[in-house]
């Protein structure tokens, strides 16, 4: 994982997510999960491209639980765009990197 992507936990997300001045990519995912480890490295391109207006993180489903739950999360990988302690888009699977792109780009 690069200096650019935070791991967060049911204790630090509401503090690392919801009160982030910046938008927000939460990426839900677990280690067994295939999809999930497909859509790492772009997670991880996406976190570099745009580590000054974006902030990054992920939250391991299998260590916290509090906060899928809260969010709904059935499936993963998950993705949740939140902007101003909001949540504004939801992405649902492994999709490409330019869909990615084009969820968050609309919240920057």
């Amino acid at each position: 994982m690069t200096d650019n992507i935070l791991n967060v936990t049911d204790a630090s997300f509401d503090e690392e997510v919801l009160k982030s001045p910046l938008p927000v990519l939460v990426d839900f995912w677990a280690a067994w999960c295939m999809p999930c480890k497909m859509i790492a490295p772009l997670v991880e391109e996406v976190a570099g491209e745009f580590r000054d207006k974006l902030k990054v993180c992920k939250i391991d489903v299998d260590e916290s639980r509090t906060v899928p739950a809260r969010y709904g999360i059935r499936g993963i990988p998950t993705l949740l765009v939140f902007k101003s302690g909001e949540l504004k888009e939801t992405i649902v699977g492994a999709l490409p990197k330019d869909k990615i792109i084009a969820a968050i780009s609309k919240h920057l």
